[in-house]
């Protein structure tokens, strides 16, 4: 499963991009707004950081607006994809745009049968909100399996990105059930690492190697 980092923090991006587990950025307007900084110039400094996709959202309601601001956007780096939303219009903008070749996001995913429509319009990425379906007391991760088995019903190449990722819990069932990509915040990729019998461990090695008098260096 790829990793992607749902930030436009730049340094939280440098710093696990530094150890090789960053496979893509997603960003969206608030987190634009939480950076407080130009769009396009945070994004281009983050096209700059990562080889892989990064995602940048359009904001236009009606596919004509949403393809100009995709080609815009486009114009940044050749590793952008274009986020559309998963409307009738965004799928218009997405059919068009990947016709022209471009990476596309369809983002806010809350149906297997939205998937389906966007794997048909081409999509690159789908992208459903499995955090905002738990807050409606629903299992996020029974939409992945959903998207998971139809894509592999008909061999859609549209890839599954899990969205709305809170926990470690989340990322460890996104990879169980087979999504493709899961994007989440750079405190929950760093808290897969955290273990408590880990520390427990490995304080009981360090009270035992206190007690020996030695040294490595």
């Amino acid at each position: 499963m790829k990793f992607f980092v749902d930030t436009a923090d730049i340094d939280a991006i440098r710093d696990l991009s530094e150890l090789g587990i960053v496979d893509g950025v997603t960003t969206n307007p608030s987190l634009i707004m939480k950076s407080g900084r130009d769009i396009k110039e945070v994004t281009k400094e983050i096209c700059d950081l990562v080889d892989g996709p990064v995602s940048a959202e359009t904001i236009a309601l009606d596919a004509e607006g949403m393809v100009a601001e995709g080609r815009e956007l486009a114009k940044i780096a050749d590793n952008i994809a274009i986020k559309v939303p998963l409307t009738w219009e965004g799928l218009k903008a997405c059919k068009t745009l990947t016709g022209e070749g471009r990476m596309v996001n369809v983002t806010l995913c809350f149906s297997a049968n939205q998937a389906l429509l966007a794997a048909k319009a081409g999509a690159t990425f789908i992208s459903p909100f499995i955090g905002r379906l738990d807050d409606l007391n629903l299992d996020g991760m029974d939409l992945i399996a959903e998207i998971r088995q139809i894509y592999d019903n008909y061999g859609f190449e549209t890839e599954i990105l899990a969205a709305s990722i809170r926990s470690v819990n989340h990322m460890k069932q996104a990879a169980l059930i087979g999504a493709d990509v899961a994007t989440a915040p750079p405190g929950v990729i760093k808290s897969m690492a955290s273990h408590v019998m880990t520390d427990k461990g490995l304080d009981a090695f360090l009270k035992d190697w206190e007690k020996t008098g030695q040294k490595i260096l």
